[in-house]
C-alpha cells in the first residue's frame, strides 16, 4: 500500500482525522450540532494537513528503520493527545485544554481515567473516548508485530534468541518480514479485519443480550482494547445485566494471549497451539485460584453472619470475583455487578490490593493489555522452580529445548532486569505523587493505575475512590507520562537512547 510508505506519525494523524466523522456522524443524527461542528471542523483541518504534508514528503523515504518507527510510536503517544484533544475540548466547553489533553492519553493508552462523570458528558463525546481508546488498543496491536517484535521488545525479549534492540531477531517474529514498511503492511492487513471483526461481533452479542446500542458499541471497544471506558460508569450501568456479563468475560480472554488472534509473532515452540501457551495457562490459573480464594474468605465469614445457606449468594459471589479477576488481569478494569455480594453476604470488604496485583501482571504479550506481562512472570516462575531443583539435586539436568533454556536462563535475567526497573519506576512516581500532597496510598494507587494502564483502579483499589478531578496540572502532567511510559514500557525508552542502536 503506499499509504504505509507514509512517515508513520503522519499516518497515524490521517486516520484519527478520519475517525473524527464518526462523532460528527453521530451527533448530527441525534441533533447535537455544536459537538457536530467540533468534530467535522477538526476532522477536515486535520485531513487537510495531513494531505498536504504527505504531499511534500511524497518522494522521500520513510519507515526505513525499526527506530525510526520507535521513535514514531512513541511521538504519537506524546504529541498525537494534542490534536485528538482539540475537538474534546471545543464539544466539551466547560474544560480545560491540559484536562482534554489527559484525557486523551488516558484513551490512546487504554488507560481509562477519566476526569468526567458520565452525566457531564454527551453521546458523541463519550464516544470519542471510546473511539480513542479502541484506535489505541489496534496501535499496539499493529506495532506489537510491526515493530516490537523484531526489535525483541515489548515482552519479546523473553523468548526471541536476539537480545533487546536488536533489528533481527531469530525466533521472535517467525515469518515477518525484515523490511520495516513490509512488516507494517502486513501486520496491518493481517490485524486490523481481525480486530474490528471481534468487536463488531461482541456489540452484536451484547445487543441481542438487550444492551443500548451506545453502551454495546463502546464496551465492546473497551473490553478489546482493554481500555475500560464506558458512557455508563461501567458494567454496573448495563442493562444487560448478569447476560452482558458473561459476554463481556468471554471477549476478555483476547488480552491473555496473542495465540487467541493471530500466530504472526508466535516463537517457535515445540508444541503450538494455545493449550501450550504459557501465557495463556499461567492466566487460566490466576483466574481461577484468586476467584477461590476470594469465595472460600468470604464463605468461611458468612457463618458468622448466618448466611452460610444462601447458595444464591455465594454462587453470584464466586461469579463476580472470577469477572472482576480477569477484567483486572487484562487491565480492563471492568467491577462486576456481583463483586459486592460477596461483601453483602459475608460482611468483610475484599482488599483492592488484590486488584493492584493483578493489573501490575497484566496480560499477554502483543495485546492490548498493559502492566508487566505474563511471559515475564512465566519467565521469572520457570527460573525459580529450575533454582529451587539445583538446591535440592545439585547435579540435576534441565529440561532440553532452544525455547525452554532461552527463558530459564536469558530470558528469565532481562524479566528480573524488567522487573527492577519497573519497581524502580513505581517508586519515583510515588515520591512524584507524594511532592503533589497525595499519602502513601494514593500515590501508590495513581502510580500502578497509570503504569499499569488500568485507569479504574483508582476508583476500586484504595479505602476511599481517588478523585481525578481534584488533580493539579502538574499530577496532570505527571500521571499522563506515567500512562505513555507504562505502554510503551522502560525497556523500549531504554532501548531508543542505545548509541550502538542509533550507530546502527
Amino acid at each position: 500500500m503506499m499509504l504505509l510508505r507514509l512517515p508513520l506519525f503522519l499516518l497515524l494523524t490521517g486516520i484519527v482525522s478520519l475517525s473524527m466523522l464518526i462523532p460528527a456522524g453521530y451527533a448530527l443524527a441525534i441533533e447535537e450540532f455544536h459537538d457536530a461542528r467540533a468534530f467535522f471542523y477538526s476532522g477536515l483541518v486535520g485531513i487537510v494537513l495531513t494531505a498536504l504534508v504527505a504531499l511534500a514528503l511524497a518522494n522521500r523515504e520513510h519507515n526505513t528503520s525499526g527506530l525510526r518507527q520507535l521513535l514514531a510510536l512513541l511521538a504519537a503517544f506524546i504529541f498525537l493527545p494534542i490534536f485528538l484533544a482539540v475537538p474534546f475540548f471545543e464539544a466539551v466547553r466547560t474544560t480545560t485544554f491540559h484536562s482534554a489533553y489527559f484525557e486523551m492519553v488516558s484513551s490512546l493508552t487504554t488507560t481509562g481515567a477519566t476526569l468526567f462523570e458520565p452525566a457531564r458528558l454527551s453521546g458523541p463525546e463519550h464516544l470519542w473516548r471510546g473511539q480513542v481508546g479502541w484506535i489505541g488498543g489496534l496501535i499496539i496491536w499493529v506495532s506489537a508485530s510491526a515493530i516490537l517484535a523484531p526489535m525483541t521488545l515489548g515482552g519479546f525479549e523473553v523468548t526471541a534468541s536476539g537480545e533487546p534492540g536488536q533489528m533481527i531477531a531469530q525466533g521472535a517474529a517467525r515469518g515477518v518480514r525484515r523490511d520495516p514498511m513490509q512488516r507494517l503492511e502486513r501486520s496491518a492487513r493481517v490485524l486490523i479485519p481481525v480486530y474490528t471483526g471481534l468487536t463488531l461481533a461482541l456489540c452484536i452479542m451484547l445487543l441481542v443480550a438487550g444492551e443500548k446500542p451506545l453502551v454495546a458499541l463502546m464496551h465492546a471497544m473497551a473490553v478489546m482494547a482493554t481500555s475500560g471506558i464506558s458512557p455508563v460508569g461501567g458494567v454496573s450501568g448495563m442493562a444487560s445485566g448478569m447476560a452482558g456479563e458473561m459476554v463481556l468475560f468471554c471477549f476478555m480472554f483476547f488480552a491473555l494471549s496473542r495465540l487467541t488472534f493471530s500466530t504472526d509473532t508466535t516463537s517457535q515452540a515445540s508444541r503450538p497451539g494455545l493449550g501450550y501457551d504459557p501465557e495463556f495457562r499461567l492466566g487460566l490459573v490466576i483466574i481461577t485460584i484468586v476467584p477461590v480464594l476470594f469465595f472460600m474468605r468470604h464463605w468461611v465469614a458468612s457463618f458468622e453472619v448466618g448466611e452460610e445457606q444462601d447458595l444464591v449468594a455465594g454462587l453470584r459471589s464466586l461469579w463476580g470475583g472470577l469477572f472482576t479477576a480477569l477484567s483486572f488481569l487484562s487491565t480492563t478494569g471492568f467491577l462486576s455487578n456481583d463483586w459486592a455480594t460477596a461483601q453483602g453476604w459475608s460482611g468483610l470488604s475484599t482488599p483492592g490490593i488484590v486488584l493492584m496485583g493483578l493489573a501490575m501482571v497484566g496480560g499477554g504479550v502483543a495485546t492490548t493489555a498493559g502492566g508487566v506481562k505474563l511471559m515475564r512472570v512465566y519467565a521469572l516462575y520457570l527460573n525459580g522452580t529450575r533454582e529451587i531443583e539445583r538446591l535440592i539435586h545439585p547435579h540435576s539436568v534441565g529440561r532440553v529445548g532452544l525455547v525452554s533454556r532461552r527463558i530459564r536462563r536469558e530470558g528469565a535475567f532481562i524479566a528480573w532486569v524488567f522487573f527492577m526497573m519497573f519497581a524502580l519506576t513505581i517508586a519515583l512516581f510515588s515520591m512524584a505523587f507524594g511532592l503533589f500532597g497525595y499519602d502513601f496510598e494514593q500515590a501508590m494507587v495513581l502510580t500502578v493505575a497509570a503504569l499499569a494502564n488500568t485507569g479504574p483502579l483508582v476508583a476500586f483499589a484504595g479505602e476511599a475512590p481517588i478523585s481525578l478531578q481534584s488533580l493539579g496540572t502538574g499530577a496532570q502532567l505527571l500521571m499522563s507520562a506515567g500512562m505513555i511510559l507504562g505502554r510503551l514500557e522502560l525497556l523500549a525508552i531504554v532501548v531508543m537512547l542505545s548509541p550502538d542502536l542509533w550507530r546502527n
